[in-house]
């Protein structure tokens, strides 16, 4: 059997800590709250999340970075859910950082259309 290495997040204020999916799952479960998204959904997501970082082979990694894998896989699940998720990840600034997420969100829906 192989151990899995542990995996240290690097967070916004520069404080370590071990990665830990269950920060995920409860950040998705509130994104996806009243939305038509499973709790296998969720738990897919982040088995693709983890398995991605895992791939890396990193020992580190920034919390931003995990974020924007999160989003990657959310963006095809629930466009609602990745807003939800983007606004509180992202902190937007005000309306206008908001507003340019949903033109890039609709932009790369019609590049797939």
């Amino acid at each position: 059997m192989v151990e899995e290495v542990p995996l240290v997040v690097i967070k916004r204020t520069g404080d370590r800590e071990l990665f830990d999916r269950n920060k995920i799952i409860n950040g998705l479960l509130r994104a996806c709250n009243k939305r038509r998204v499973t709790r296998q959904q969720i738990e897919d997501i982040v088995n693709r999340v983890e398995r991605t970082i895992r791939n890396l082979l990193l020992q580190e990694i920034s919390s931003e970075k995990i974020g924007e894998i999160v989003l990657n896989e959310l963006k095809t699940v629930d466009e609602v859910a990745y807003i939800r998720f983007a606004s509180v990840y992202r902190q937007f600034a005000d309306l206008d950082s908001f507003m340019a997420e949903l033109k890039h969100l609709m932009g790369s829906k019609e590049d797939n259309s």
